[in-house]
């Protein structure tokens, strides 16, 4: 048994404070109910080194996934909208949430309740596993008491975002794997099997075929140069990502993307997507305009589309609509700038967000498709013939001494 310090509430609300023996800080709290006391703070008393709670450290700890997230809200909605207390409802969750660290920052969140703290304010002691958007949204719920209506529209949200990035990375992850993969077959032809065959012409004599001696140059000039090759662009790597850091850099780059062929008409309809859908479920939720545009742009993913967001914000405040600034950005498509505008005009912009959010959903499905048609072969065509060129390279000669000996 060990002892703990308390401090906890009554029914009448007055403070109390004391100690309790208990097997662990979860039989203390248990204990102080049945004795109709609301524990607010519950430490273990000690503090010596056999004392002490051991706890991994945080890099450690599971990461908390979006679909521990979405489980999490789907699951809480279920039992506000049966009627469970809020206090329960996380109590139950702090215990059966499948993710380690998701439970215990939902026991941190279920004490801060417990001590009279709202929900919303609650969730902000974790604000990377909450974010703005979550916070606000459950804020918007306290308020209007549709908690659970609020919770299976953030399910919803989270569903379709995490569907939205899966997209885009298996759309990248197969390129860059395969480009990979080529940069390194080339360097072990180079660096292993080219030298070998150099050897095997040399004993032969003669003038070597133009592409045979160029393969052959390229690899020992990669013996000679591959470490400062390698150190080149390792540096240039981590130069690029400190200029992506610094605000100008992040802009440029972003604006880049959005000028690239295919890849840019991909990046801005996802952005559009994730924009819209963002913006409905806010509006949908009783979250103020301005709030809703200013927490958008911060979820963009693109410099550009967030400076293009935050004027629209600024032209709303002096009182204009939403559309005109959007259309007048020039990032944003006009027939979704039109639908927003006739939205506005019919007092029903959440439906038509959350509409333009499914077209521009289903247009990333298609252009993802389109893309990774597009890339494959072009990824075959490229590395048959960085293949094929060194092996016809190297059997060049050897075909030249077949005709020679006939």
């Amino acid at each position: 048994m060990a002892l703990f310090a308390y401090e906890a509430r009554t029914s009448s609300g007055e403070v109390r404070r004391g100690e309790v023996e208990a097997p662990s800080k979860n039989d203390a709290r248990n204990r102080l109910r049945q004795m109709s006391l609301n524990p607010t703070s519950v430490k273990k008393k000690g503090g010596g080194l056999l004392d002490m709670e051991l706890q991994a450290p945080s890099f450690m700890k599971p990461k908390i996934l979006n679909k521990d997230l979405v489980i999490f809200t789907r699951q809480f909605a279920t039992m506000i909208d049966s009627g469970l207390p809020l206090v329960q409802c996380l109590e139950i969750q702090a215990a059966q949430a499948p993710n380690p660290t998701l439970r215990e920052q939902l026991a941190v969140v279920k004490e801060s309740v417990e001590s009279g703290v709202t929900f919303a304010d609650s969730l902000k002691k974790f604000p990377e596993t909450f974010d703005e958007l979550f916070r606000n949204l459950v804020a918007a719920g306290e308020i209007g008491g549709i908690l659970d209506t609020i919770l299976n529209r953030l399910a919803v949200f989270l569903e379709k975002n995490d569907k939205l990035k899966r997209q885009i990375k298996g759309a990248m992850t197969y390129p860059i794997v395969v480009l990979f993969v080529a940069v390194i077959v080339t360097a072990v032809l180079l660096l292993k099997v080219v030298p070998s065959f150099d050897k095997m012409f040399a004993d032969f004599g003669g003038t070597l075929p133009a592409p045979t001696q160029i393969v052959i140059d390229m690899s020992y000039w990669l013996q000679a140069n591959g470490l400062f090759l390698f150190g080149g662009i390792v540096a240039f790597i981590i130069s690029f990502r400190m200029f992506k850091k610094t605000s100008k850099g992040e802009y440029m780059w972003h604006a880049f993307i959005l000028k690239l062929p295919k890849v840019g008409d991909l990046v801005t309809k996802v952005a559009t997507a994730r924009f819209c859908r963002t913006l409905g479920t806010m509006v949908s939720s009783g979250v103020p305009i301005l709030d809703g545009l200013d927490i958008c742009s911060r979820t963009a993913g693109n410099r550009v589309i967030e400076n293009a967001v935050l004027k629209a914000k600024d032209s709303i405040s002096e009182g204009r609509n939403i559309s005109e600034p959007l259309l007048e950005s020039g990032v944003f498509p006009e027939m979704v700038c039109q639908m927003i505008s006739v939205g506005e005009n019919t007092g029903a912009l959440d439906i038509m967000l959350n509409k333009i959010a499914d077209f521009y959903e289903d247009e990333v499905d298609q252009a993802v498709e389109n893309l990774t048609a597009m890339i494959e072969p072009i990824i075959m065509v490229f590395l048959g013939g960085v293949v094929g060129g060194f092996i016809i390279a190297m059997y060049l000669p050897i075909f030249s001494m077949a005709n020679q000996i006939q």
